[in-house]
């Protein structure tokens, strides 16, 4: 069991459902990443989703994809990101999860990677372009590792598939509730409650959902039909929207903690 398991149990027996704060890791800079990361747990913020800048992807919508490219050019690494983590280790106590595509991973070496990632205290890892059909060897080594992958689940996917999704995964499934890429949206998806009510007679595991919620109105919907609600994009432009004003990281931990109803 590690800090994504226990945060859920805590979270049960409080009567609450998780909000998960996705950031880009060094956007816009590594420095100010660190005092958002300790920022966004003053906040009330239950888990950190810390994205891996990487320079295709694919799941990502316009602001994340310009965020990531920013990281890049100002030399972001997934061993910088690590140490990131690790130092961070000695401020900020809740879980946290790295988003990142399998390239980075890869590159680096799948056990080296969890080996590094369990050591410098990331709790969860959600890679998006991973079919488990092709995880096997990783997800078996995480879990010796207690490093959670976190798997999707999508409006498309069938009951077959959910509880293929739900036996090979940790800690919570990612719901995407909408096709295609991440990005604030006005509305809803129509069949969101029908589709996790459908998810959540399947699997025991929480259940939490991302892409396109972006308000606080839509926070508090969602979560009255899932056991937490995800962030991203919303956040990322509150970034943007701040970067070069000294009081950067006040103003988005002011805009999370209106969010985090």
């Amino acid at each position: 069991m590690n800090r994504i398991d226990k945060k859920f149990i805590q979270l049960k027996k409080q009567g609450r459902k998780a909000f998960i704060a996705f950031i880009t890791a060094g956007y816009p800079d590594l420095p100010t990443t660190a005092k958002l990361m300790i920022e966004l747990e003053k906040r009330g913020t239950d888990i950190i989703e810390l994205g891996v800048p990487f320079s295709e992807p694919l799941a990502d919508g316009p602001v994340i994809q310009e965020a990531s490219g920013y990281s890049l050019k100002k030399g972001t690494s997934l061993p910088k990101i690590l140490d990131l983590v690790k130092k961070l280790r000695k401020q900020v106590s809740l879980p946290i999860c790295l988003m990142t595509y399998y390239n980075p991973v890869f590159c680096f070496g799948d056990r080296r990677f969890i080996d590094k990632a369990t050591a410098a205290g990331v709790d969860g890892v959600i890679i998006p372009d991973l079919p488990l059909e092709e995880a096997k060897d990783f997800i078996r080594y995480a879990n010796q590792k207690v490093l959670a992958n976190i798997c999707f689940v999508a409006p498309t996917s069938s009951n077959a598939r959910i509880k293929l999704i739900s036996k090979a995964g940790k800690g919570f499934i990612y719901y995407v509730s909408l096709t295609g890429v991440t990005g604030s949206r006005d509305n809803l998806s129509a069949d969101l409650k029908a589709n996790l009510l459908r998810i959540k007679k399947l699997t025991s595991k929480p259940v939490c959902v991302g892409f396109g919620i972006s308000s606080a109105a839509q926070v508090k919907e969602v979560s009255k039909i899932s056991d937490g609600v995800i962030i991203g994009s919303a956040i990322v432009a509150k970034i943007k929207e701040n970067i070069g004003k000294r009081n950067l990281v006040q103003r988005v931990g002011s805009f999370v903690g209106r969010l985090n109803v």
